[in-house]
């Protein structure tokens, strides 16, 4: 990791510890007014199946992570916040939640049937997805799944009191074509695209794009003639 990285993830970890307590009481039941992306998760189980462990990276209070649980997945929870990571294991004592970071996840390669980042990407560089996307491939079995959720945009956009707490923060917008692209270049196949008008009754300001992708699966060995 470079420091520039180290910066980064940093000031990442800096914004979740601050305003956790905001954050969870603001988005709490917000997937109870979202069919689509509720839609979105249920399809990327039945993808993935009930016998593979799933990670959901950057989990933050754990909302996602206990919706994943309860479509059946095996799933944990990893985050950088000490703060979003005390109030998932309060709110959802029966789940396993872990501190990390997804620049170097602590998991044996291949140990992973489906991973999910559901907007843990929107403070990375672009720069840096490759390295992100390329660990997010290390851990997946040949054949496991990626759920990638972000916003949509060409510019990022800077909030100086989030919550009105004095933790400036920058929330990447990207394009789903460009990101799959840096998906494929890592490895991985898109084989789902979707993008949602904001919802503006949520506070949403911009579309809001999912991508499915896939690890391919190992080619069985050809034998000799």
């Amino acid at each position: 990791m470079t420091d520039t990285d180290a910066d980064h993830v940093a000031a990442t970890r800096t914004f979740y510890d601050t305003v956790a307590e905001d954050y969870a009481a603001r988005f709490r039941d917000v997937h109870a007014a979202q069919p689509l992306d509720r839609a979105l998760m249920a399809g990327f189980a039945e993808l993935v199946g009930k016998d593979g462990r799933v990670a959901d990276l950057g989990c933050g209070p754990g909302g996602v992570t206990a919706h994943l649980a309860s479509l059946g997945l095996s799933v944990f929870g990893l985050d950088l916040s000490a703060a979003m990571l005390a109030i998932a294991r309060r709110e959802h004592p029966d789940l396993r939640f872990e501190h990390g970071s997804m620049l170097d996840l602590d998991l044996p390669d291949g140990s992973l049937a489906g991973v999910v980042s559901w907007y843990s990407t929107v403070h990375t560089p672009h720069d840096e997805l490759p390295a992100v996307f390329a660990e997010f491939r290390r851990v997946l079995a040949p054949g496991g799944h990626l759920l990638l959720a972000f916003q949509v945009g060409d510019e990022p956009r800077h909030y100086e009191r989030p919550f009105g707490h004095p933790v400036p923060v920058v929330f990447q917008r990207r394009r789903p074509e460009r990101v799959a692209e840096v998906l494929e270049a890592a490895g991985f196949t898109v084989v789902l695209r979707s993008v949602r008008a904001a919802d503006e009754g949520l506070g949403e300001s911009s579309p809001q794009a999912a991508l499915i992708a896939r690890r391919p699966p190992q080619r069985p060995v050809q034998g000799l003639c």
